[in-house]
């Protein structure tokens, strides 16, 4: 009983106006306004820093990490990634990016562009008392309105048409620091996704994996190239091999060829030099008998998963075969898959038929390294573009670029339906939503027509970083829009409002799909928050002056000894 009446006085003190501490010390809380105004606005920031880095005309950024390392790129997915970003809600927007990245390869800087533009109009409907779920309601009829039209307006092509993915491969790599370029790597990046294209549920798949991209400065970007099989960052491990086999039988083994140490131990009781002579013998003789077995098996390259003794190395020069060691588990699967063998775990199993066969397998010197090239696979399933440049900030931004383009490529082999470029299926979108919200009653009406005024950032910014004025642009665009002209967009090339399709400006319709779920979803999340509590990181006790003496209070012998309350 007497604790109860302890509660019952507790209570009676807080009804009197006593402070009640819930949350510890040092925890900051904002609510319902300011936590979504300061989300709302952390955000837009992110979307802000991005925004110039749209289109063929769109500025790169410098970005230098706390090493001092430097990249240049536009690519949105690599600017955020490089950003330290802190605050929750713009590290959000970096999640965005990442998901688009993922997801279709291409788009991280629009997904980015349109999420800070859909809370910057949600803010506008709160200023005026429309709640934050009536808004989020709206947003997703509008997202799924969006899709459905975005479905109707897609053109369908025809998966293995080159010249269209072509088309579509050189329209993401217009924005690229390698724009001037990229006729040449499109073809290089079309042709790699074909080889690897498997058929699959009356469609095709593609993983991308079995695409390998090395990169090497110190050559013109024009030297890049796709190499039907493989190459490998390895070398010959002796140099009486040949350098050079055509006509390569291929064996793949994962298996020391050493002799292994026992699991327990054991000794050898050697009396006389003639007995460790026939020791040393046997044991030569075994791996004698390990080289004779891939001779035997008409292998005239071994590529091994793991180490290769010094002695059968000898002897494997001494018969003339190529032979590497110690690659990567990845390289072991991709050569299975682009030369045909099958990789044995013993060198007892290799045979004729579980090897695999290449044109030429060849050592060459690219720039300061030594290389193994293994080209000529009949049909492989795995493929590798070189990717040359001036310096190692170009080759690397070639890297981003074609990735990119490869997973653009992709998409339409995956999915073959594609829209033009330019901003051009966000205006026609918009029209259509906005006819949708006319149906509508309530307020959801105003967050659909939110959601399409939205979706224009996309030309308007277009327009923007091509020196247009975006009011015009933007007037044109909807005047010709009416009209019927469904692909006319912002031509960045010659700052005016055109018919893209004219131009073969074309992009996945998947890459815009999945721009609109990512981002009505992330605006939605952010909108959906009224609270933000923050709790303080945990600081480290302060010492008493003078290092670490005795601590008033306690023992003697205890003094300073760290971590004692």
């Amino acid at each position: 009983m007497p604790q109860v009446k302890q509660i019952r006085r507790k209570l009676k003190m807080s009804a009197q106006g006593q402070p009640v501490v819930i949350l510890k010390e040092g925890t900051e809380r904002s609510t319902g306004r300011d936590a979504r105004g300061s989300n709302i606005m952390a955000a837009r920031i992110v979307s802000e820093a991005v925004k110039t880095s749209l289109g063929p005309k769109g500025m790169d950024k410098m970005l230098v990490d706390s090493f001092g390392d430097v990249t240049i790129t536009n690519d949105g997915a690599t600017m955020l990634k490089e950003m330290d970003v802190q605050h929750p809600a713009a590290k959000m927007m970096v999640e965005v990016s990442k998901t688009q990245d993922d997801e279709v390869g291409d788009g991280t800087t629009s997904v980015v562009i349109l999420t800070g533009e859909l809370l910057g109009k949600a803010t506008e409907l709160m200023e005026k008392k429309v709640h934050p779920i009536v808004i989020i309601d709206g947003y997703r009829q509008a997202e799924e309105k969006a899709l459905e039209i975005l479905e109707e307006i897609a053109e369908k092509v025809d998966p293995k048409d080159k010249e269209v993915l072509k088309k579509v491969s050189i329209t993401t790599m217009a924005s690229k620091l390698i724009n001037q370029h990229s006729e040449y790597l499109s073809g290089i990046a079309v042709d790699a996704v074909l080889q690897v294209a498997e058929p699959s549920n009356g469609g095709y798949e593609v993983d991308l994996d079995n695409i390998k991209i090395e990169k090497k400065p110190g050559a013109s970007m024009t030297e890049t190239r796709l190499v039907q099989g493989l190459i490998i960052d390895k070398e010959v491990v002796h140099d009486g091999m040949p350098k050079q086999v055509k006509k390569a039988t291929i064996g793949l083994l994962n298996a020391a060829m050493e002799i292994e140490k026992t699991e327990f131990d054991s000794k050898i009781a050697i009396e006389t030099p003639e007995q460790m002579q026939a020791y040393l013998d046997q044991e030569e003789q075994m791996l004698r008998d390990m080289v004779t077995k891939v001779k035997a098996a008409g292998i005239n390259v071994l590529l091994c998963q793991k180490g290769i003794d010094d002695m059968v190395q000898h002897f494997l020069a001494r018969e003339g075969i190529f032979a590497s060691r110690r690659l990567k588990k990845s390289d072991m699967e991709a050569l299975a898959k682009a030369t045909g063998a099958k990789v044995v775990n013993s060198v007892d199993q290799l045979s004729k038929e579980d090897a695999g066969y290449a044109e030429l397998v060849e050592e060459r010197k690219i720039s300061d390294d030594k290389m193994i090239f293994v080209e000529g696979c009949k049909n492989p399933k795995a493929v590798s573009i070189l990717i040359r440049g001036g310096t190692e900030r170009v080759v690397d931004e070639a890297d981003r670029s074609i990735h990119d383009a490869l997973c653009v490529v992709k998409d339409v082999v995956q999915e073959p339906k594609i829209v033009a470029g330019g901003g051009a299926p966000e205006i026609e979108t918009a029209r259509l939503l906005r006819e949708f919200a006319e149906k509508l009653a309530g307020r959801e009406r105003l967050a659909v027509i939110a959601f399409a005024d939205a979706l224009e950032v996309i030309p308007t910014t277009l327009a923007e970083n091509s020196g247009m004025d975006p009011i015009d642009a933007i007037s044109e665009m909807q005047s010709e829009h009416a009209k019927g002209n469904k692909w006319v967009g912002v031509n960045g090339y010659i700052n005016k409002v055109a018919d893209l399709s004219k131009i073969n400006v074309y992009e996945p319709m998947v890459v815009k799909a999945q721009a609109i779920k990512s981002a009505t979803e992330a605006a939605t999340l952010l909108l959906k928050i009224d609270d933000i509590i923050a709790v303080s990181k945990m600081s480290a006790p302060p010492g008493p002056p003078g290092g670490m003496g005795g601590m008033g209070g306690m023992p003697p012998g205890m003094g300073g000894m760290p971590g004692m309350m």
